[in-house]
């Protein structure tokens, strides 16, 4: 009973002592909270930018996945381009990939299809014709020693070949049957059942050549420039007019093509499908010494033509003309810097 009523009479101060007690508790959690401030304010900034790179790094992944997967996407659609490839990378031997291409009866008279027994390559500066994007020829005839460069649909970004010995300037070389040019440049006459071609190119360079003769005809060409050539006897009758500048772009063009060093019997870069313009936006051709006949640049429309440091001559004088650039070559602007016609002996 006492204790009830002790409970009773205590009761007010025990409420009061509570109330207080609960009023330190909150001031000092609010003075300890007050005291975080600070460092709270100082870490913020920092764990802004740790979750900033969280997200970055989450972000590159996923970019450099992409990028992997599109890479894998596009060798695995180069391969299928090419049917050779194709089983190459199946695991067939270069002799039962090209039977199942050709048949065994393709090789039988001369003619090897691609020439995929000795692996040729462009690359490595073997003869033959070659069609881009491929590296290796898609037709090689045994004996033929000619260097050739279709070209079609599938624009090409560079080609460059360099530091060659063409035509009968070597020993036991000789021109194929039939010919009479050592090097030829671009499109294809009008014949029966062939209609005309043009080589489109954005920069051709035509660079340190030593020929008995360079005709340039059938060309338009925005900027024309020839310098510092020699010639035994020269005639430069290009004309002026409005040809446009011109680059060639093509998106998912075909891969550049690059050779230098080796012996031709004949270099051919045309536009050999009837109507088909060939395009290639650089084409270098740098050092090429030639004896035999002529080099011809031909039915060619272009962006920039360079003529540079070239030597032509046969010997024969000044009347006749080996440096000889046609009236049919239309320009927009022409730099004819320092070209000299002086006596040349035939290479």
């Amino acid at each position: 009973m006492k204790n009830k009523i002790s409970r009773i009479l205590t009761y007010p101060f025990r409420m009061i002592w509570k109330g207080l007690y609960n009023t330190y508790q909150a001031i000092l959690s609010a003075w300890r909270f007050t005291l975080t401030i600070p460092g709270r304010v100082i870490r913020s900034p920092v764990q802004s930018y740790h979750a900033i790179v969280r997200g970055r790094n989450w972000l590159l992944a996923k970019i450099e996945y992409l990028q992997s997967e599109s890479a894998k996407w596009k060798m695995l659609f180069n391969v299928v381009k090419s049917p050779f490839s194709l089983l190459r990378a199946m695991g067939f031997s270069p002799q039962m990939a090209a039977t199942m291409l050709f048949g065994a009866t393709a090789v039988g008279g001369g003619l090897v299809a691609t020439e995929v027994f000795e692996g040729r390559s462009f690359a490595r500066g073997d003869a033959g014709v070659y069609t881009a994007p491929l590296d290796i020829p898609t037709e090689y005839v045994e004996g033929d020693n000619t260097l050739r460069i279709d070209l079609g649909t599938t624009p090409v970004g560079e080609i460059s070949i360099a530091n060659v010995t063409i035509g009968t300037a070597f020993t036991g070389s000789t021109l194929p049957s039939g010919e009479s040019n050592v090097i030829v440049i671009g499109g294809i006459a009008a014949s029966s059942g062939f209609t005309e071609t043009y080589l489109e190119v954005g920069h051709l360079i035509i660079d340190r050549w030593r020929c008995t003769k360079l005709q340039l005809s059938n060309i338009e060409v925005f900027e024309l420039n020839v310098k510092y050539n020699a010639s035994d006897g020269q005639s430069i009758s290009a004309t002026p007019g409005t040809p446009r500048n011109r680059g060639i772009g093509g998106g998912n063009r075909a891969d550049n093509m690059s050779t230098q060093g080796g012996y031709y019997d004949q270099l051919k870069i045309t536009s050999a499908s009837s109507g088909v313009n060939g395009k290639v936006d650089v084409l270098r051709l740098s050092n090429l010494y030639t004896k035999g006949g002529p080099c011809i640049v031909s039915r060619v429309k272009a962006g920039t033509i360079d003529v540079l440091l070239g030597e032509f001559g046969a010997g024969d004088g000044f009347a006749t003309k080996d440096l000889s650039i046609a009236t049919s070559v239309v320009y927009k602007t022409f730099n004819n810097v320092d070209n000299v016609e002086t006596s040349i002996s035939p290479p």
